[in-house]
């Protein structure tokens, strides 16, 4: 299978064993964040809220695209670090899996909200950089541009949702003319049916909203493994046509061929060259094919380089303020690069598959630490059903922007931050718990660096011992 020797492939199916464990980790993990607040204010039965959770994230990962998916692939820029020996691949992708699954469970053992995305950015950048410091590393192996992205959409997701839950609670007090959703949860009654439908309405958001989000990270990791292991097979979509990737070559060599060299700097000129070198390697390939298949099998992965290249090169050539050119033929390029970069940012269905059953199996699955957390231990006082309905609100409006943008959110992170925006819109900072607070917010500060360096750490020992 995959023109790989057995033990190859077993290693292989072990990666992607361990990818499905962190995605099922991820889910019982986050899950409190979804289900908390039907949960604690008896809106549903434990195991309905589960089910009922699990089966949104599913159908989350296949609404959500692939945006996020690539942003965490191209976090680590696999064309640049994949040489031939496969054992390297194989350590790059299991030391970042391990170091995240251990952090993970780790913070979850202890009922600590903690955010998967930290864990998994984390882990990628900490395989880049000791790649960056082997013999012969090429210096440049995290996409620093694509992580600063990343790394803001993470900071600023909570911080937003601690404020717009503030907002919030302001407008319902001001405007609600039920005083019922302020009240503490009965211990054993629901709520009123329209509180309920509200509950129930904001669980479902946060859970389909979290596997459009969380679950594109898993679907990035499968990816990076398969491309890193098997780019041979999963370099190109195989069901797109070569003829469409031809034909969006010839409409950027039409682009490049309208610049005045004359007024590009030196840097622009070399930038200019190279471009034009990727499209002619492009076009000598693709002559006379009509199937992905057709390609030479060692020439994909290559082509799948000069894609990327030339995407990477030519947004570099358009920004310049040396370069001239009309705004029909900035969207013409523009145009051309999205076409051929479909060859190359794509899952195919049975990755969606995977991801989305292990997200909704985990989801059903270790709830219980972490929504005594969301529903009592955040702040002094209990959950009532409008901080509940307020912060899960917030947090799906969060997540849901982040997805549409291809940024990565911390579905833990938001929603504890909204949660504690709720406890501070009632009666002020002094209503947070501040033990449990130092907890999540060391957790938040250290997740980077922890994973960063474990991860790094278990790649050079995985390196070592593959040779």
């Amino acid at each position: 299978m995959f023109g790989l020797e057995p033990h190859v492939l077993l290693l292989l199916g072990i990666c992607l064993l361990a990818a499905c464990a962190f995605e099922f980790v991820n889910g019982f993990h986050d899950t409190a964040n979804a289900v908390a607040t039907v949960i604690y204010t008896n809106t549903l039965r434990p195991w309905v809220a589960v089910v009922w959770s699990a089966f949104w994230n599913f159908i989350g990962v296949f609404a959500g695209g692939i945006g996020v998916a690539m942003g965490i692939v191209y976090l680590l820029p696999v064309e640049s670090l994949i040489d031939q020996n496969v054992y390297h691949g194989i350590s790059m992708v299991g030391a970042l899996i391990v170091a995240a699954i251990i952090w993970n469970v780790g913070t979850w053992y202890y009922g600590i909200p903690s955010s998967s995305s930290h864990a998994l950015i984390g882990s990628i950048l900490g395989v880049g950089i000791a790649f960056s410091l082997l013999p012969g590393g090429k210096g440049a192996a995290v996409n620093w541009s694509k992580a600063g992205e990343s790394g803001l959409a993470l900071i600023l997701g909570p911080l937003l949702g601690f404020t717009l839950t503030i907002i919030m609670m302001f407008l319902l007090k001001r405007f609600s003319p039920s005083k019922a959703i302020f009240k503490e949860p009965h211990k054993r009654k629901p709520p009123p049916l329209f509180i309920r439908l509200t509950l129930i309405t904001t669980c479902t958001l946060v859970s389909f909203f979290h596997g459009s989000n969380d679950g594109q990270k898993g679907v990035g990791l499968i990816m990076l493994i398969l491309i890193g292991i098997v780019p041979v097979h999963f370099a190109l979509d195989s069901n797109k046509n070569p003829l469409d990737l031809r034909d969006s070559i010839a409409k950027v060599e039409y682009v490049m061929g309208r610049i005045n060299r004359t007024e590009l700097s030196a840097a622009d000129q070399k930038l200019y060259t190279e471009m034009q070198a990727q499209t002619a390697d492009l076009d000598r390939v693709f002559t006379g094919k009509t199937k992905v298949e057709e390609l030479p099998e060692q020439a994909r992965f290559e082509i799948r380089r000069d894609i990327l290249l030339l995407a990477n090169r030519g947004k570099k050539l358009l920004g310049s303020p040396s370069l001239s050119l009309s705004t029909a033929d900035r969207e013409t390029y523009t145009k051309s690069i999205d076409q051929m970069k479909s060859f190359t940012d794509y899952a195919p269905w049975q990755v969606l598959l995977m991801v989305s059953l292990s997200l909704a199996l985990g989801t059903m699955i270790g709830w219980q630490r972490i929504v005594k957390t969301i529903g009592e231990r955040i702040g002094k006082e209990h959950l009532t059903y409008a901080q509940g309905a307020s912060s899960e609100l917030v947090a799906a409006i969060m997540i849901g922007a982040s997805t549409q943008l291809s940024l990565p959110s911390s579905t833990t992170h938001v929603l504890s931050s909204a949660i504690a925006g709720s406890m501070v819109a009632n009666r002020g900072v002094k209503n947070l718990n501040p033990q449990m607070v130092r907890s999540i917010a060391l957790a938040w500060v250290l997740t980077l660096p922890v994973t960063m360096v474990l991860a790094g750490g278990l790649f050079l020992l995985f390196r070592y011992i593959s040779g």
